[in-house]
């Protein structure tokens, strides 16, 4: 018996030493490239990964900006209190290039799959998907230049890399950055040569049918353009990342002494917003609550863009409400921002204003401070805040983590019908993320009148006043608007369209990319807070900003500079 289990032993042994040679794996079930061409679902994931992690108004980076403060140490808290370094390159966008990648794979193979059986079909299908692709292609290269282009340390204005192919992991990634008007002009090119194959909207209507499909069968031109692709970027989308790439450029960070750029933004934000209605189309709500809306028909008049409506985004509550509804109460907004909201009459904030009232300044002012700012008193959903004196969890600086830091807490974008159990359980919510609205639209408008030619410069019936008093009037403030009545001037009108755009916009994304592009980053002061003692509010300072002369233009990350030796760092960094 030993003597069998020894024999069988060796054998064993023998057979483990042979097995690498005389069995071979099996290989992976894995997909490859040739799947790409039968498989029309499967191709099409490589353009649909081009929609995963897109720029959107939950980012909240105002934490970085004049508008608010974190109580915890967040990336954009360390970025402005003096830790923002080319290693520590806490708002890049350089990691965005992977979807242009995915974008250039799509391209390179796009002709080789079967979209549909039969033939017209498959042209129409391969054509909007091909206009698509350019599109988001330029897309991802506009927030990539957003947010790094920038003076480099040759003095030189530059933009960034422009990929056109798409590229193995072994291919030569060096490449230099150009002008920037050169990654300007191959956004812009991108986005026209998209337009020729997209439609203004997923719907169908003949009436905005790109030329190239006039012969075209209604039938099959309808079904593949109609309604199914509402979601994706359509030519009205791209409309509007033209006006952005155009107002950026003609920007007082960005213009370089030539091109007509406030004029190209003007032309395509007039046609905008004349195909909403002008100032009537302006949504009479301004979709202040992105949790309030028509669940049967899904109608969002105010909301050009956004992520499909879903019970996925309770997170916002938990992460924003003050701790005593069981929240993390992460973004607390500055005083700095509570003054910028007007009085009541539409007067700019003053104490020494007639109506002012120092044991309540929150009353007689702009009904957006009551919407968006949790102060002390407000109320959510019928729950009242108080972050003074015997405050309990919501007083300033009680629960580390969890308490407010500046004596305010967020309002706008919160869901006041969520409720928080103790066990951690969230009641349902159903929200959307949105990419782009109209309130955007028209205030950029507003911008660029207004610099073309002041307050009353008229571009196809509409001119930065107009828009202004407008949105002033939805907001609550009086249809007399002494204030807005009394500029005159290009200087003042420009004040207060940047204030207005700040409050509109607080808390969507919108404020640290305004700053930079108006060269004012750097200009920041320390954040201020107010604390009320039970009879008196108290201000005093909640953090420094400590932003350098360099601010304006983001770093390219450190890493990236080592690995490629003909990448140009921005100036400063």
């Amino acid at each position: 018996m030993k003597t069998i289990i020894k024999h069988t032993s060796i054998i064993l042994i023998l057979l483990s030493f042979g097995a690498c040679s005389t069995f071979e794996p099996l290989d992976e079930n894995l997909a490859g490239d040739e799947r790409l061409a039968y498989d029309p679902v499967f191709a099409e994931g490589l353009l649909l990964n081009a929609y995963e992690s897109m720029s959107n108004q939950l980012l909240f980076n105002d934490t970085a900006t004049d508008d608010a403060v974190s109580n915890y140490l967040s990336g954009y808290r360390r970025m402005a209190t003096g830790e923002w370094t080319a290693n520590n390159a806490f708002t890049s966008r350089w990691g965005q290039y992977e979807y242009v990648l995915y974008i250039n794979k799509f391209l390179s193979v796009i002709d080789q799959v079967q979209w549909k059986q039969d033939e017209e079909s498959n042209a129409l299908f391969k054509q909007r998907l091909y206009g698509e692709a350019l599109a988001m292609r330029a897309l991802r290269h506009f927030w990539i230049l957003q947010e790094h282009a920038g003076i480099g340390t040759s003095g030189t204005l530059l933009g960034v890399p422009y990929i056109t192919e798409y590229l193995e992991y072994d291919a030569d990634f060096n490449f230099p950055r150009p002008a920037f008007t050169e990654t300007l002009e191959q956004i812009n090119a991108d986005f026209n040569e998209a337009l020729e194959y997209i439609p203004m909207d997923w719907d169908g209507d003949l009436a905005k049918q790109p030329s190239r499909y006039s012969d075209a069968d209604v039938d099959i031109y309808q079904f593949v353009f109609g309604g199914t692709q509402d979601g994706r970027i359509n030519g009205r989308i791209i409309k509007a990342f033209q006006a952005k790439l155009n107002l950026l450029a003609a920007s007082p960070a960005f213009f370089n002494g030539a091109g007509n750029y406030y004029e190209e933004a003007s032309t395509i934000l007039a046609e905008l917003l004349n195909d909403n209605g002008g100032v009537d189309g302006l949504s009479p709500t301004g979709f202040y609550n992105f949790y309030e809306f028509d669940s049967g028909t899904r109608v969002f008049p105010e909301v050009l863009w956004r992520e499909n409506v879903a019970s996925t985004f309770t997170w916002v509550e938990q992460q924003h409400y003050p701790p005593s509804l069981r929240g993390e109460g992460k973004l607390n907004p500055s005083q700095n921002l509570v003054d910028a909201f007007p009085m009541s009459d539409g007067q700019p904030f003053s104490i020494n204003h007639p109506d002012y009232n120092a044991s309540n300044p929150f009353s007689n002012r702009d009904p957006r401070l009551k919407k968006y700012i949790l102060y002390n008193g407000n109320d959510l959903g019928g729950r009242f805040i108080r972050t003074g004196a015997d405050g309990g969890a919501d007083e300033i600086d009680r629960v580390q983590f969890q308490s407010t830091r500046s004596g305010y807490y967020l309002k706008k974008l919160l869901d006041p019908n969520v409720v928080i159990s103790a066990n951690g359980n969230i009641s349902a919510s159903e929200k959307m993320n949105v990419y782009l609205r109209y309130t955007d639209i028209y205030l950029m408008f507003a911008e660029v009148a207004n610099e073309l030619g002041g307050p009353d410069n008229m571009i196809e019936g509409l001119s930065a006043r107009t828009v202004i008093s407008a949105i002033r009037k939805r907001a609550g403030l009086p249809a007399v608007d002494t204030y807005l009545t009394s500029i005159s001037s290009k200087e003042d009108m420009r004040a207060l369209i940047r204030n207005e755009r700040r409050l509109e916009l607080c808390f969507e994304g919108h404020r640290l990319f305004d700053l930079r592009r108006w060269n004012m980053l750097d200009d920041l002061t320390d954040i201020i807070g107010s604390r009320y003692n039970g009879s008196t509010y108290n201000e005093f300072t909640v953090e420094p900003r400590l932003y350098l002369d360099n601010a304006n233009y983001a770093p390219i990350p450190q890493n990236e500079l080592v690995k490629f030796d003909k990448l140009e760092q921005n100036r400063g960094w």
